[in-house]
């Protein structure tokens, strides 16, 4: 059995529910799953326990030395997943954070909760960069490591791990940008809710993008469509449709994901869909539907 850490002993990093946190933010955002990323922090925590207490006395600093491990962990899931993911059945989307991400943090450090680099469309974003890329941008321009410690991670000298972040930063720049949370966001996510409620084609056709693009992640489970819907109403007609199939059993409400207001799709206390919306200048112009139920298990009502 695996002791338990000593709060007080400032050789054990694990003590601290802060540095937990602080490994799960880096994880979630490299690998984009929630299950993950709590597997890879743990197996990081059991390594840093097999240490003998000498061994832990030569560790400098407890929490980035875990950091190096979480992420290189995380470098390794993350190549494995590359190959599955492109046999997966449909569009890969990541699992989503339910819940409100506003609340000021105990640990200023910890703000890196509250800032764009934890929005369902950044970790959808995220997903174009290569393994080593998407390590060294994360840990450097989200979490301020610097690119010598980043290199004995990545395996890579600390030059060529500047260039991986700045040929992801180049990708990421290429992407289309959307608004940040705000009043004004939240009122178009209300829009497209009450007009997803009403049923009316016109109506929610009217809160699209005339170009919106509709993706959704079904696993091997659930039947949606594989490919983007694209178009105002291919994508209102495509959504009405699917709400038609629910019979009446699925309600939808206005929740807090990946720390901006979203649209969760429960069945009694289950939750069996999130739908995160992209918006422009008060205008729907990307819908991310995560419906596969691997990756919404957690989520269940107390």
């Amino acid at each position: 059995m695996t002791p338990v850490p000593d709060p007080h002993d400032s050789r054990d990093a694990t003590g601290d529910a802060a540095v937990r946190r602080r490994l799960l933010a880096i994880a979630y955002r490299m690998t984009g799953s929630r299950h993950d990323a709590e597997d890879v922090v743990q197996e990081g925590l059991t390594r840093w326990h097999q240490l003998t207490d000498d061994q832990r006395n030569l560790v400098r600093e407890p929490l980035a030395w875990l950091t190096r491990v979480v992420s290189r962990l995380c470098l390794d899931q993350l190549r494995s997943a590359r190959a599955q993911r492109e046999q997966y059945r449909g569009i890969w989307l990541p699992e989503p954070e339910l819940g409100d991400s506003g609340s000021e943090p105990a640990d200023p450090a910890d703000r890196v909760t509250l800032d764009d680099s934890v929005s369902y469309a950044f970790l959808v974003a995220l997903e174009k960069l290569t393994p080593a890329e998407r390590v060294s941008f994360i840990l450097h321009d989200v979490f301020a490591v610097p690119f010598a410690e980043i290199a004995g991670t990545v395996g890579r000298s600390p030059a060529a791990c500047r260039q991986l972040a700045v040929t992801a930063r180049a990708h990421l720049a290429a992407e289309p940008r959307f608004d940040v949370a705000g009043p004004e966001r939240d009122r178009a996510v209300a829009a497209f809710l009450d007009a997803c409620r009403g049923g009316d084609l016109r109506s929610l056709a009217e809160v699209l993008d005339p170009d919106v693009v509709s993706v959704a992640d079904g696993g091997e489970q659930i039947l949606v469509a594989r490919r983007p819907v694209v178009g105002a109403d291919a994508v209102a007609t495509y959504l009405l449709g699917v709400l038609a199939t629910q019979d009446g059993h699925a309600t939808l409400s206005l929740e807090q994901i990946n720390g901006r207001l979203g649209i969760a799709v429960r069945d009694g206390a289950a939750l069996v869909g999130t739908v995160d919306l992209a918006i422009v200048n008060r205008r729907v112009v990307r819908i991310a539907m995560q419906v596969n139920p691997d990756k919404l298990t957690t989520h269940v009502d107390d």
